[in-house]
């Protein structure tokens, strides 16, 4: 494996990182203090082909990214504002490729125009009150009636809900026959029956919109069906591996923007008459947040090489999250100490960086959860079978 970036790549992690020093910078503390990402900013990323990162050129019209170069949008992103970068990571990573991979000719022509120019943000809605690191235990169901679905449950940590034109929703049409009776289903932010409910008010990414959504009634043409009857948790797995790769990348963007916070305030902050950068601890610090930082990157190109390569890769991904997760918030929390009195207010970003942080151990399966999935892969050499 060669890990050095091509020379494409190289120029789309330029486009990104100077599309989010000078667009995405300037508004990440109002977004986090509003709780709101502007319509304006979603525009200009919608016009440089944000919102179309994975769709193919051909016939769709999309950016066409590789997964590198993908991974590269959300790193970038996530250096200046983790709630943007996790915005766009729900539209593409959890709405836009289900529908790319599992969906019909007909649903892609129908869907991802509009969602590759913005103007349908999508949304991805598996967990329930009672169902979220089991997520085969829905309570949503979907009763076939003529030539459509009807939807009734409730959906909670709707990331996107609320902004959304276009939700991938899971329900089961066989409640009878456990994880094999979940099928997915394209509903449209418009259909009758769909109300969304208030924005969470989260400790960190305070400016995604993560809600609840309610399914009363909701009727869904059976064309909408995407991926096949009762093969909806596979479609849900598939996803939420490739998400958790995506993810990670946000984490890496997370802590390098600690890193860089934290290292540019060592080196100008004096103390008993000298630059604290020169004080022992603080060079541990940070020495072993770029340590991490480095280690995660290239397990994260690692594992995206996996899923270029059509290996299977769920115990990885799971791993790589954990990782991203933890580097995260070390290299975060070990950067406001570095600030001392002043990484506890909120002048400086490190504080923000700090509540970010906070939310990758949660998003795309906890910890908890991922460390199962680990064991699993372990223990299953040995022919046992591990449950949570």
């Amino acid at each position: 494996m060669d890990f050095r970036l091509t020379e494409d790549q190289e120029m789309f992690r330029q486009m990104f990182a100077q599309f989010a020093e000078k667009e995405v910078e300037p508004l990440a503390e109002e977004i986090d203090k509003k709780e709101h990402i502007p319509p304006e900013l979603l525009q200009k990323a919608a016009e440089q082909g944000f919102f179309g990162a994975l769709v193919p050129e051909e016939p769709y019209y999309g950016a066409g990214l590789d997964t590198i170069s993908y991974l590269l949008m959300l790193e970038e992103l996530a250096k200046h504002c983790t709630s943007t970068a996790l915005t766009m990571h729900i539209h593409n990573t959890l709405a836009s490729k289900p529908i790319l991979q599992f969906g019909t000719d007909e649903q892609k022509e129908k869907y991802l125009p509009d969602m590759i120019m913005g103007e349908k943000i999508g949304a991805f809605a598996l967990t329930e009150p009672d169902a979220g690191s089991d997520a085969a235990s829905l309570n949503t169901v979907a009763v076939e009636d003529g030539d459509s679905y009807v939807l009734n449950g409730t959906k909670t940590w709707v990331s996107n809900g609320g902004i959304a034109g276009v939700y991938v929703v899971f329900a089961k049409t066989d409640p009878d026959a456990g994880s094999k009776g979940i099928t997915a289903f394209i509903v449209d932010g418009v259909t009758p029956g769909l109300k969304v409910g208030g924005r969470e008010l989260t400790l960190g990414v305070r400016g995604a919109s993560i809600t609840t959504i309610y399914l009363d009634d909701v009727r869904v043409p059976k064309e909408n069906v995407l991926g096949k009857v009762g093969e909806g948790f596979k479609v849900a797995l598939s996803t939420l591996d490739f998400a958790r790769v995506a993810v990670s990348a946000i984490g890496l963007g997370v802590a390098e923007h600690a890193f860089n916070e934290g290292s540019r305030y060592a080196s100008e902050r004096k103390q008993f008459g000298i630059e604290i950068a020169t004080k022992q601890i603080i060079q541990k610090y940070v020495a072993d947040a770029w340590m991490q930082i480095e280690g995660l990157r290239y397990s994260l190109y690692h594992t995206a090489w996996l899923a270029d390569e059509g290996e299977r890769y769920t115990a990885e991904a799971a791993a790589l999250k954990v990782m991203a997760s933890q580097v995260a918030f070390d290299v975060a929390n070990n950067m406001l100490q570095a600030h001392g009195g002043y990484g506890f207010i909120k002048e400086y970003p490190v504080e923000r960086i700090y509540r970010d942080a906070r939310a990758m151990s949660i998003v795309e399966g906890t910890n908890e959860i991922l460390r199962v999935i680990i064991a699993s892969k372990i223990f299953g050499e040995y022919g046992l079978k591990i449950r949570p």
